[in-house]
């Protein structure tokens, strides 16, 4: 099964919702044998997802509240699995152990809400939900 992790820096904001709405697309598509997860180049295992991702993510269909922080470890790297970054730095990070055809970053860097109030919070869910309506075909999913 194909694995596709969203990833960021603390795994408690952008990548969650990421992963939240991506899932949610692809369940709407009707594709239910692509796992979605997240994790986060910085990330301390076990962190709770910001309550204010949760919020916003909510607004688009996705349900994060049970989502806890993956750091980002070369075991997550396998044959399968496909890393797509929400910003340039975070794709610069993982060069050094994921294959390049394997790693792909948003079409635009999504802005860090961390600690931002909810109003921030869901301008960052815009944009990823904006950025990845190409994701699909992007990856060859289809329906």
């Amino acid at each position: 099964m194909k694995t596709i992790y969203f990833v960021c820096t603390g795994n408690t904001c952008r990548s969650p919702i990421a992963e939240g709405i991506f899932r949610k697309m692809l369940t709407d598509m009707g594709i239910i044998d692509i796992a979605v997860k997240s994790c986060g180049v910085s990330a301390c295992e076990g962190m709770l997802v910001s309550e204010n991702a949760v919020l916003a993510a909510r607004e688009y269909g996705a349900d994060i509240s049970s989502h806890t922080a993956l750091p980002f470890t070369p075991d997550l790297v396998t044959d399968s699995s496909v890393f797509v970054c929400v910003s340039y730095s975070h794709m610069i990070a993982l060069f050094d152990f994921v294959p390049r055809e394997q790693l792909f970053v948003l079409d635009r860097n999504i802005t860090d809400p961390y600690l931002g109030d909810l109003e921030t919070y869901r301008r960052c869910a815009k944009e990823i939900y904006d950025a990845l309506q190409d994701l699909p075909a992007t990856l060859g999913i289809e329906q």
